[in-house]
């Protein structure tokens, strides 16, 4: 029963993740937008993240003759070279590296190049921001990774993470959009944030920044980093909360007059076909997870534990604080956390469920796993093969444990990226 109810869980996630095909949704935006193009200007396509390949694989497809004599450019972490007549450039995740910001520097002189008849086509996905590093002067590469490591082991959200990059970076926060115009921008995004923020998206290069320098000192602070950061990442933080730098364009700004701006897919779409592909009354979350992925992994298993559903979908993003030396993702960590807590309640005594957390892009965190599925043998399992899950847990050891279990849920690179997905799948009567 209990394998059955395993393909069943990663049948609703393969749904889910192919809700979010990147050509297929770019395809059908463009159709349904209808561009004109330049007739003596040029058509300039800038395509960043996981999806690029895909994105920029539709604009051949839908527009044709446009497309044969378009300016195109990749920026990817997969692949590197051509895709077909297109340049591929390869760059870092989920840290920034040398290569993306030989990228970045690209980027901005061919924006450059362009002007009042041209129209640039901008196609973002997941893990744009950390694909495109463009930092400001006076901050260097390191100091960038700097920060960013310590703030992921702060447990930083994705939208505490953009606003202190957007006031690092000269592309982020709609710096990209400056240095376009006065060509014609449109833009389309496959969402990686639950939410669907253009501002987030990406670290938001060609949208509206409602952050300040003042947000990003907060985040720092917030995350112990205040003190610890690159000094000149505090000093530009600080000369910008004074007034003395140029702040990110925000909402309002005639800069955006006429640019466009469309999501072509996200997380709740996903959500959405996972229901549907449940075959019967699916519970739906009716709010994007997020929080501490161990606390979330047990507050579900508790809620689950007395009221059971058949059927149950989520997407989000959860964090992790890393506190431990081991290995593992969130998706890993809720998984884990949901399996610990099953075993001491009601669900104790019941064999007949599984829990499923993964990502949409076919990685969770630095490791090789989509995520996890787990069930009510998994800890039984792990400690069998000489695995303490508690104390795995406390050392954010996940993957070590999960793997004992045989619980890793692995696809590879999926080609798209949406945030996260989880099922929770029973027979209960």
């Amino acid at each position: 029963m209990t394998e059955a109810l395993r393909r069943r869980a990663e049948r609703i996630f393969t749904a889910g993740v192919e809700a979010a095909d990147p050509v297929a949704s770019t395809a059908r935006a463009l159709g349904e937008l209808g561009l004109s193009f330049p007739g003596e200007g040029r058509l300039a396509v800038l395509a960043v993240g996981k999806a690029a390949f895909g994105m920029a694989g539709a604009v051949g497809g839908v527009l044709d003759d446009a497309a044969c004599a378009a300016d195109v450019l990749l920026v990817t972490h997969d692949g590197a070279g051509r895709l077909g007549r297109f340049e591929a450039l390869r760059s870092g995740h989920p840290l920034p590296d040398e290569r993306g910001l030989a990228a970045a520097r690209e980027v901005e002189r061919r924006a450059a190049e362009l002007g009042a008849g041209d129209l640039a086509l901008v196609l973002i996905s997941g893990g744009a921001s950390a694909l495109l590093p463009a930092p400001g002067p006076g901050i260097g590469l390191d100091d960038k990774l700097g920060t960013t490591c310590q703030l992921l082991r702060g447990g930083a959200t994705i939208h505490e993470l953009n606003a202190v990059r957007k006031h690092l970076s000269t592309t982020k926060g709609g710096g990209l959009l400056r240095q376009l115009r006065p060509a014609r921008v449109v833009t389309l995004a496959l969402s990686d944030v639950t939410d669907d923020d253009p501002s987030v998206i990406g670290s938001g290069p060609t949208a509206p920044d409602p952050s300040t320098f003042e947000d990003a000192l907060a985040v720092l602070e917030r995350c112990g980093a205040l003190e610890t950061c690159p000094a000149p990442v505090r000093e530009r933080f600080e000369a910008g909360a004074r007034g003395e730098l140029e702040e990110t364009p925000k909402p309002g700004d005639p800069i955006f007059d006429g640019a466009i701006y469309r999501i072509v897919g996200g997380n709740r779409t996903s959500v959405r076909a996972m229901a549907a592909a449940c075959c019967e009354r699916a519970e739906v979350e009716p709010e994007p997870l997020e929080g501490e992925a161990c606390e979330v992994g047990a507050m579900l298993a508790g809620r689950f534990a007395t009221a059971t559903p058949r059927a149950w979908v989520a997407g989000g993003e959860t964090t992790v604080t890393v506190r431990g030396a081991g290995k593992g993702g969130r998706n890993q960590e809720l998984a884990l956390a949901f399996a610990l807590e099953a075993v001491r309640g009601p669900l104790a005594d019941r064999h007949d469920w599984v829990f499923l957390a993964a990502g949409t892009d076919g990685r969770d965190g630095p490791t090789d796993a989509a995520g996890a599925i787990v069930d009510a043998s998994t800890v039984a399992r792990s400690q069998r093969a000489g695995v303490d899950p508690l104390v795995a847990l406390a050392d954010n050891d996940s993957y070590r444990t999960l793997a004992a279990a045989g619980a890793l849920l692995c696809t590879g690179a999926t080609g798209t990226n949406v945030a996260d997905l989880v099922v929770f799948l029973s027979e209960a009567r």
